[in-house]
């Protein structure tokens, strides 16, 4: 196997970029990115050939463990019709996991209410999943809260082993709104009893708040904690994402535009995102972490995600984002313990619209995590894991030893 210049690198991202020409601008800003994206691969192109790179990526796919986790399957209905797949992690009466889990009988803690609740129903953490992802984002966070605490995690419409939107099947737009009436749909079949803790990653937060926003009721009387990790609720389209501020006005007009187009070449699209997966695989590193040491396993483990997201589902859900608008939706969680949470290099939901999150909830815990991109719960798991069991211990929900 021959191996690979750094020239061939840069012509593979002059390449990448053609297809954005007639975009004028914009495709020259959307060029410097993907120049960038080749310009962190060359290094790495100029000793290891492609072969070796193959099966490196293979290697990583059969040995890492990450989103491996599975609990007991369920389905809810939306009011399209679109089927929403979920898993629950229960918690046993004598506090062992179900076959969800791998704790033996007696090992665990025994179930908890919430503030001693005579309530026979447990309390359960909802976990909403970002755009282009899916349940098994919260690897790190399902495994450490197995056996603690019941848990819901599910995949949104379009994702994962969810249904593809049946009304985005008709032509029907997606929004926000959709989302937060797929999730009251979760919480139907998954938890319709008890009180609920809600947590959400970048589109999962918004979609929290579409929840709030259409239910507020549900919110007042049955969610006893929300954990907004890497989120806004509202203005992304003055999100830059790092492009250089004379192509970024134009990016935006015509991004989704292109995006539509591509939308409309699934095959030939998925076919040029096998075959140019180094290009693929800068670009996903650099919008996804903030530091230079991720984990390679881990890395990869986003790659998949990612990749697994067919163009067509990226580019009908990228519209919705510059109509979120719900920080009129956000007084529903005062008076409830809220965290916020970010990571201070995220270039898709920067830090700052945490801020204003926590702005108009002053009562709510703000942590802003070092060194940390938008896939903060994958790149410092620890941290954000320990923020949320610090808040499931705040409420009840889970004994302070478990922590």
């Amino acid at each position: 196997m021959s191996e690979t210049s750094a020239e061939d690198v840069v012509a593979t991202a002059a390449v990448a970029a053609a297809g954005w020409r007639r975009a004028g601008i914009a495709g020259a800003a959307i060029g410097v990115i993907a120049a960038g994206a080749a310009a962190g691969v060359a290094v790495e192109r100029l000793t290891v050939g492609r072969g070796m790179r193959k099966k490196a990526r293979l290697a990583l796919d059969a040995s890492g463990p990450y989103g491996s986790l599975r609990g007991l399957p369920g389905r809810a209905v939306a009011d399209d019709g679109t089927e929403l797949y979920y898993e629950v992690d229960e918690i046993e009466p004598d506090g062992g996991t179900s076959r969800a889990g791998k704790a033996p009988a007696g090992s665990g803690p025994r179930r908890r209410r919430l503030f001693g609740s005579k309530d026979p129903a447990p309390l359960t953490v909802v976990f909403s999943h970002g755009y282009c992802l899916g349940q098994d984002s919260w690897h790190f966070q399902r495994a450490a809260l197995r056996g603690l605490v019941r848990t819901v995690h599910w995949d949104q419409r379009s994702h994962g082993r969810s249904e593809r939107g049946r009304a985005q099947a008709e032509g029907v737009p997606v929004g926000i709104d959709q989302l937060g009436r797929d999730l009251k749909a979760v919480l139907d079949a998954a938890a319709p009893e008890g009180p609920v803790v809600l947590v959400g990653h970048s589109m999962g937060g918004m979609t929290m708040m579409a929840l709030a926003d259409r239910y507020p009721e549900l919110i007042r009387d049955r969610v006893a904690a929300v954990a907004f990790v890497g989120t806004s609720s509202g203005r992304l389209g003055e999100v830059n994402f790092g492009l250089p501020v004379a192509g970024v006005n134009a990016v935006r007009r015509v991004l989704p535009g292109v995006l539509k187009a591509l939308g409309s070449q699934t095959e030939l699209v998925e076919r040029g995102r096998r075959a140019t997966a180094d290009l693929f695989a800068g670009l996903i590193k650099r919008y996804s972490f903030g530091s230079r040491d991720v984990d390679p396993a881990v890395a990869r483990f986003a790659e998949r995600l990612i990749e697994s997201t067919p163009i067509d589902v990226v580019a009908e859900f990228y519209p919705a984002f510059t109509e979120h608008d719900k920080s009129g939706a956000l007084p529903a969680f005062g008076g409830i313990p809220v965290l916020i949470l970010a990571g201070d290099k995220d270039l898709v939901t920067p830090s700052s619209h945490s801020e204003v999150i926590a702005d108009e909830l002053p009562d709510a815990e703000l942590v802003i995590v070092p060194d940390a991109g938008h896939l903060v719960m994958l790149e410092h798991p620890v941290t954000v894991t320990d923020r949320l069991a610090d808040l499931l211990v705040r409420i009840g929900a889970v004994p302070a030893e478990a922590r």
